[in-house]
């Protein structure tokens, strides 16, 4: 084989290696962006939880509120709990704040407010044998109540996460939407509030147990990506030197 055809030989390998070179530096630098990002979300999210708690909107102003800014941000909202439609939706915490942990559930309550508009109120945790409120009476309370929460968007899902339930009674998400459809009840706000309150022991729903936690492994991929286009380099650098030097 002539030094010539050697290197004709390398054209084909080279473009697909440039192709699958310029596709690693792409993802790598996507997933430098995307720490950027989750850096700037998580400063932000820190710097919400600590605002002074306002005042939830009336509903027309709270269907405008971008949850994309507003999220974590403490708010006060005021009404009556509609405990009728409580849902327990299933969950496992772990270092928690109060005394119960370990597989329970979310109680999700609807707070019908006085213009008409209903906030689901995430008023904490409970253990597996808590889920009927009948064994927890101290919790359902009556009258008009004001309650401090961060406000939280729909529970973002995944394939693995089970499909809501409300005919069993089986509720894996938090999603207002669903549980307005559940109930037919009217006027249900696109968000929700977990409570945030001063916790005594013994204390059911068990609040505070928001985790103000983000996973954050941008960094990771991009070094592996970065790291897979090093060692592609490398590789196409023997590849063509050993083509190169057994060329007559």
């Amino acid at each position: 084989m002539t030094r010539a055809e050697a290197l004709r030989g390398l054209i084909l390998p080279g473009l697909l290696s440039l192709f699958a070179l310029a596709v690693l530096l792409f993802l790598g630098t996507w997933q430098l962006q995307r720490l950027a990002w989750k850096e700037n979300l998580i400063a932000a999210v820190a710097s919400r939880v600590k605002e002074t708690p306002q005042r939830l909107p009336a509903a027309a102003e709270s269907l405008s509120l971008d949850l994309r800014n507003e999220e974590y941000r403490p708010y006060i909202a005021t009404g009556r709990f509609l405990h009728q439609h409580e849902v327990q939706v299933y969950t496992s915490l772990s270092e928690t704040k109060g005394v119960y942990s370990g597989a329970g559930y979310w109680v999700l309550t609807p707070l019908a407010r006085s213009d008409g508009s209903i906030v689901i109120v995430n008023r904490g945790f409970v253990p597996l044998e808590k889920k009927n409120p009948a064994s927890r009476p101290e919790g359902q309370v009556s009258g008009e109540v004001s309650v401090t929460g961060l406000l939280r968007a729909a529970e973002q899902t995944n394939f693995f996460t089970p499909s809501n339930d409300p005919l069993r009674n089986a509720w894996y998400s938090r999603n207002p939407q669903e549980i307005e459809r559940a109930f037919g009840l009217k006027n249900v706000l696109p968000f929700m509030l977990d409570v945030v309150a001063n916790y005594r022991a013994g204390d059911l729903p068990q609040p505070n147990e928001t985790k103000i936690v983000f996973t954050n492994n941008h960094l990771g991929y991009a070094l592996t990506w970065y790291g897979l286009a090093c060692t592609l380099i490398g590789v196409f650098a023997a590849f063509a030197w050993q083509r190169l030097r057994g060329a007559g």
